[in-house]
């Protein structure tokens, strides 16, 4: 199963250096059953879509609990993975998973991040995406500026030289 787990910059330089990374509570996000029957229409790739972007906004989490961190940079990370032990959980969202035990290099399918343009708007998302989460207009007009930015697509073997770059 193909899944999308939210990260940082800070992860992704775990992942290299270690080989493997503990995603944060286990979650991730997929196209699970619960995702395909809340939409009439859409293919495969269109839903997995909707599963990347839920992970990119759960990564916005992860970049606000990291804020005093001056190390970590403000850019939204989701790292495609196919595993076969992930769990979907309907009880929390439609596309949420768990996966159980750390992720292995050679499991990364591709690892999506923002470029340095978004920095500025992706900060200010990761300040209000609980604001934006219940409802305030202007929390969503914030998060809807970091959402704007696509996130650039990377191979596994491309990770080292990126953050060499970072």
């Amino acid at each position: 199963m193909r899944v999308y787990l939210p990260g940082t910059i800070g992860m992704l330089r775990r992942l290299v250096a270690d080989g493997r990374l503990q995603p944060p509570g286990g979650t991730g996000f997929a196209l699970t059953p619960a995702l395909r029957e809340s939409y009439l229409s859409g293919d495969t790739e269109e839903l997995e879509y909707v599963a990347l972007l839920d992970a990119a906004r759960a990564s916005l989490r992860l970049i606000g609990a990291a804020e005093e961190d001056a190390k970590e940079l403000p850019r939204r990370v989701v790292i495609s993975v196919d595993v076969e032990n992930a769990t979907p959980r309907p009880d929390l969202d439609a596309p949420v998973v768990k996966v159980s035990g750390p992720i292995s290099y050679e499991d990364v399918a591709a690892v999506h991040v923002d470029a340095e343009e978004a920095e500025e708007a992706v900060r200010a998302a990761a300040r209000v995406i609980d604001a934006a989460d219940l409802g305030d207009p202007d929390a969503e007009f914030v998060l809807g500026e970091a959402e704007d930015h696509e996130l650039a697509w990377y191979a596994p073997q491309e990770l080292p030289f990126l953050l060499d770059l970072l």
